[in-house]
């Protein structure tokens, strides 16, 4: 018995706070009167089980209700580079072997390829672009690289040789250089684009294979022969003659054609996804091609001169002639936001392309910064799950809780009323409640969604949702509620109340209803799960809220395929995960309720 004793009162203060401390009273103290509410309290304290679902569901709630404001979401949103990607933060995670021996970095959408001073090959990232394909399956005996680029899906490779290598797709021959590439000796120049390859020779030659439909390229184009170096865009390629002069390498006429006037003699260029950029002889820097609002078009103002620039998807990264980095553009996965570490150090190369930016002081130390990965994955449009997640999930918690608010109104008034005046006003209201309950829940939803959904706004929607999970869940409630009624009327409270006059209404709803209270909330407590569960079978049904607006059931809907089911699993599992266990969480607050509430079920 002393040994008992002596681990009670070791017990933590914390786990007594969360826990309770009956364990802690004594004799004494346990048979003092307290209050119903403090001994549905204690009770559930007491239950071990219902407190770790309360915490559980608190941290869940936390996270909803505060998350999108720390992650918000733009449901406009979508990136072809960054689809189905799967979870990790390792997108930037140089190996160590490279560090300190970096000769080149090349960036692709997911993945990054380096090469050391001694020609070895490194890759990195999320490097499976199929489940088929994966670029980090690198041809073997390739020698010693000195060049390397990486595109959209693939890899060049240059050994000192003057030989092409490649690695990734090659569906639109992008992989399959022609005959007079492969007899090249003088290559000075690889350049690996969207589905296509371009090779530039010492003397200013420019060879193109690969998708010729999507990208603008004219092969008989009239700066052959004077090329010095060739950037390219989602769509076109444009090159920077040997005399300083920036021209476009396509058939039409564009954005891109439309030169800046007065840029004088240019230096180097670099691109976006959809601009051009270019830095001249006095540092000045001109944007020009599909300004977007991102922000790629305003370069900033700068007393140091800009000597050379690179464009990620939707940013640029420039380096001034004092070793100053610079980024503007795009900020969405913090790529154009420059740490706050290079401000006083000097830097001699970098290395920008979609959403990464590496940076090599003169020490030889690496700096990095943009998107190191997603914590759960991306989608089939590229957004992040994680963030989806969160404001999906308020909007399922959302729903949910609105939906047990109507249904619990409606289940408290009926049951109150047919329970106490009885005769035919309870013959009729139970009537009704039974023909509510006979509907079809989810056959009727799914009708009446369908019939009238598609001439709804989202908002309209979800509204409409909350509404007949509400209007069409109230019976069992009011069936319990009346029960207890029926139990409660005949005592003598309720007949002294009448004797002295009070009014039913007020005998009802003052009197009797808070005697039944607590056998409400428990069953509003699991209610509350079911609703959350409907709402999310409705939309893994495709009858739910729509997306682009998240919820955790068409979160699952869109994973809906055994395409997806197979080689995307992030896409359903983590939804699955957090929707079972905010459901389980709920559902041990019930039934700790209903065992608080219940004096037989608790043992002294």
């Amino acid at each position: 018995m002393s040994k008992e004793k002596d681990q009670k009162k070791k017990r933590s203060p914390l786990l007594k706070m969360l826990f309770g401390g009956k364990g802690d009273l004594s004799i004494y103290e346990e048979e003092l009167v307290q209050s119903p509410l403090r001994t549905i309290i204690s009770n559930f304290r007491d239950n071990k089980v219902a407190m770790t679902g309360f915490i559980g569901f608190i941290i869940i709630l936390l996270i909803v209700i505060i998350g999108p404001f720390i992650y918000p979401i733009d449901t406009s949103f979508s990136e072809v580079s960054q689809i189905n990607v799967a979870p990790g933060l390792d997108m930037m995670d140089v190996p160590k072997q490279l560090q300190g021996n970096i000769k080149q970095i090349s960036i692709g959408p997911t993945f990054s390829v380096g090469i050391s001073n001694d020609g070895e090959v490194f890759i990195w990232g999320k490097t499976r672009i199929s489940s088929a394909l994966d670029v980090a399956n690198i041809p073997e005996d390739m020698g010693k690289i000195v060049q390397v680029s990486a595109g959209f899906d693939h890899i060049i490779f240059l050994n000192e040789d003057g030989k092409l290598f490649f690695s990734g797709n090659n569906r639109q021959r992008q992989c399959s250089p022609p005959y007079e590439v492969e007899n090249l000796t003088n290559i000075k120049q690889i350049e690996a684009g969207y589905q296509s390859s371009i090779v530039v020779t010492e003397d200013g030659y420019v060879y193109y294979f690969g998708n010729s439909m999507n990208n603008d390229y004219n092969e008989m184009n009239p700066y052959q022969g004077q090329i010095d170096k060739i950037v390219t865009t989602a769509d076109g390629v444009i090159g920077l003659t040997k005399s300083g002069e920036v021209v476009y390498l396509g058939n039409q006429q564009n954005a891109y054609t439309r030169f800046p006037e007065n840029m004088g003699k240019i230096v180097d260029i670099g691109t976006t996804a959809s601009t051009v950029a270019a830095v001249n002889e006095d540092g000045k820097v001109f944007v020009w091609g599909n300004i977007s609002t991102k922000g790629e078009g305003k370069p900033p103002v700068l007393e140091e001169k800009i000597v050379s620039i690179q464009g990620g998807r939707y940013h640029y990264t420039a380096l001034t002639e004092n070793g100053k980095i610079v980024s503007w553009g795009a900020n969405n996965y913090k790529q154009s936001e420059v740490p706050s570490e290079l401000k006083d150090v000097k830097i001699v190369n970098y290395y920008t392309d979609y959403y990464q930016n590496y940076a090599i002081d003169e020490n030889g130390n690496l700096h990095t910064w943009g998107l190191k990965g997603y914590v759960f994955g991306t989608d089939e449009l590229g957004r992040d799950i994680l963030s989806r997640l969160i404001n999906g999930g308020r909007m399922s918690v959302f729903i949910g809780a609105v939906a047990v608010v109507i249904s619990t109104i409606i289940g408290i008034i009926v049951g109150s009323i047919s329970g106490f005046v009885g005769g035919k006003v309870d013959t009729v209201l139970q009537r009704i409640s039974e023909m509510v309950a006979s509907l079809p829940f989810l056959p009727f939803a799914m009708i009446l969604s369908s019939l009238i959904g598609n001439a709804l706004t989202s908002n309209q929607r979800i509204f409409m949702i909350m509404v007949i999970l509400g209007l069409l869940s109230w019976p069992g409630l009011q069936r319990l509620v009346r029960a207890q009624i029926l139990s409660i009327r005949e005592q003598e409270y309720v007949t002294a109340a009448k004797s002295v006059g009070i009014k039913q209404s007020s005998i009802i709803f003052k009197h009797i209803l808070p005697n039944v209270v607590s056998v409400i909330i428990v069953s509003a407590t699991l209610d509350f799960a079911t609703s959350m569960l409907t709402e999310a079978t409705l939309s893994y049904l495709g009858f739910g809220v729509q997306p682009p607006q998240p919820t955790w059931g068409n979160m699952l809907y869109g994973a809906n395929n055994s395409i997806v089911i197979q080689n995307y699993w992030w896409r359903w599992v983590f939804a699955s995960i957090i929707l079972g266990v905010c459901v389980i969480c709920i559902n041990l607050i019930g039934d700790g309720l209903r065992d608080a509430i219940d004096p037989k079920s608790q043992e002294r």
